[in-house]
């Protein structure tokens, strides 16, 4: 098959909502659809050590939450499925802002009940900053929500796009009769339970105006029919080139749960959602059928296969084909290898793979040989842009309980500050705690929970008295050196040796702006230590 068909065939999006939202339990759905799994694990049943598929790490199978990106792979009608959960927690943003780097598309999931929440504004702002198409489930139908009208009032006025309704529901909670597709002008009528699997097994009632819904679903109906023509007649057309570029969100309804709406949500990723397209890079546009492979690191994750204490890098293929064993080279050290246990994934569980190509997700186990954001080329020195690092917001110092574990400790901070589940601060003076930086308070629980039952390291976690921190660069390496003589006490070094001005207070940053002019400050790192041009 030729390459250019190859990428045709590609599917690379990431699920993204606010917390409980339903987002791992439609994942899972979209997994039983496409056959790519035979049972699904309820995430209600996880205390009968039944746990969803996407989520591995033992604090996610405890606490019923996810924390860490997953990558699932699938075919469907045809089509290469690169399916990438993302964590719902906000504490983990940044994990979820990387993973948005290496996707074509994104489908949002929007509790019915609690409509456009927090979180979810974050991340679609991140979407739209990078044009990302979007489609939008809509869950929970089958509980008592607010009204389908108000829902979609609301995604439009919180995330500034076009909504294009594809179904509509037929009332909610115990009252919920279904969805009207109305593309294909039927409704499929619900029935609760998790079991179906494919259209031949639920009921369909074709035609708006057809006597026999109405008969079935009265008032319900009849309430429904006036919001669908008023929808019609309101609403703009599905444009292909406004939903692309990120304009328009095509809406489902359903109840992930019940299986009910994952059949047109999958169907619509496959006709809708964009294959995989040109990659920007500093030194030109990559396009994805070219002969030549580059990929990219998004995320790197330790211990995955905790019996053998392993390191996977999750790289997007951004162009070409990928061969097992053949020659890639590193561009950000020129160092060469040829990976020969590369693999794919279902969650936890492994496939080795022969070959991939633009748009698919391939795991390359290493031992700390690959960071993130580090490309892979056949030779060519390319670098992609756009990997964040943000400056954390909360800080703790940290020491193990027992000194004879101290280089544990050590390795155990420097591979999870490597895969981006924390950052690892090391003071330029002094020579005493790490400093740990987070966004979010539960990385800080989630990395003493990793440490402990990863690393068998009993970790103490401090307070310190630094609240911010900014990387900084300056045109001058005199006034750098000089800036960096005068703050030694306030200097410190993260995981790839950027270094970094810790701050306790905005005041504290706002003086050495002042006495620094030639100083720039910056809120987000990439990798390597280039930084945006975004100041603080």
């Amino acid at each position: 098959m030729s390459l250019t068909r190859e990428v045709a065939r590609r599917r690379t999006f990431a699920i993204i909502s606010h917390p409980d939202a339903g987002k791992t339990t439609l994942t899972e759905k979209l997994l039983l659809f496409a056959g790519a799994i035979q049972i699904a694990g309820s995430v209600k049943a996880r205390k009968a050590s039944r746990h969803a598929s996407s989520d591995w790490m033992e604090i996610e199978k405890q606490r019923g939450i996810s924390v860490a990106s997953s990558v699932m792979q699938m075919e469907y009608r045809d089509c290469v499925i690169n399916l990438l959960d993302t964590p719902g927690h906000q504490d983990f943003s940044e994990d979820t802002y990387r993973v948005l780097t290496a996707v074509d598309a994104a489908l949002m999931v929007i509790d019915a009940a609690n409509g456009v929440e927090p979180q979810t504004k974050r991340l679609l702002q991140v979407c739209r900053a990078r044009n990302t198409p979007i489609l939008t489930f809509i869950n929970k139908l089958d509980r008592e929500v607010q009204e389908p009208l108000d829902l979609l009032s609301e995604i439009e006025s919180h995330l500034g796009m076009d909504t294009v309704p594809f179904s509509w529901p037929v009332g909610m909670g115990r009252s919920f009769g279904g969805v009207f597709d109305i593309r294909q002008d039927r409704m499929r009528v619900f029935r609760a339970g998790q079991e179906r699997r494919h259209d031949d097994e639920d009921e369909f009632i074709q035609g708006l105006a057809n006597p026999e819904i109405t008969r079935r679903f009265g008032d319900a109906f009849a309430k429904a029919g006036e919001e669908i023509e008023l929808i019609q007649a309101a609403s703009p057309e599905f444009d292909h080139q406004a939903f692309l570029s990120g304009r328009q969100t095509p809406v489902f309804f359903g109840s992930a749960i019940n299986n009910f709406g994952v059949q047109e949500i999958l169907d619509a990723l496959v006709e809708l959602a964009p294959h995989p397209g040109p990659r920007h890079a500093m030194q030109r546009e990559v396009q994805p059928d070219e002969p030549k492979f580059s990929g990219v690191v998004f995320k790197v994750q330790a211990n995955m296969d905790p019996a053998h204490r392993d390191r996977v890098a999750f790289v997007r293929v951004s162009s070409g084909r990928f061969e097992r064993g053949m020659k890639l080279k590193i561009a950000r050290n020129g160092k060469e290898m040829r990976p020969n246990n590369v693999v794919s994934f279902l969650s936890q569980r492994r496939e080795l793979l022969d070959e991939a190509y633009a748009g698919d997700i391939i795991g390359i186990p290493n031992h700390g040989v690959l960071q993130l954001g580090d490309v892979l080329t056949e030779g060519e020195s390319l670098q992609f842009t756009g990997l964040p690092f943000f400056a954390p917001e909360l800080f703790q110092a940290v020491e193990v309980k027992d000194p004879l574990r101290t280089k544990q400790l050590r390795i155990g901070l420097t591979q999870l500050g490597e895969e981006g589940a924390i950052q690892v601060f090391r003071p330029e003076v002094g020579g005493g705690a790490l400093l740990l930086g987070a966004v979010g308070q539960l990385q800080f629980e989630v990395v003493a929970h990793r440490l402990k039952t990863e690393y068998g390291v009993e970790a103490r976690l401090m307070p310190s008295r630094y609240n911010m921190a900014r990387w900084f660069t300056a045109d001058d390496p005199k006034i750098l050196q000089k800036f960096m003589n005068s703050n030694a006490a306030n200097i410190a070094y993260d995981v790839v040796d950027a270094p970094a001005f810790l701050a306790s207070s905005p005041a504290q940053l706002r003086v050495a702006q002042e006495l620094y002019p030639g100083i720039e400050f910056h809120a987000m790192r990439e990798h390597g230590g280039k930084v945006f041009a975004q100041s603080a």
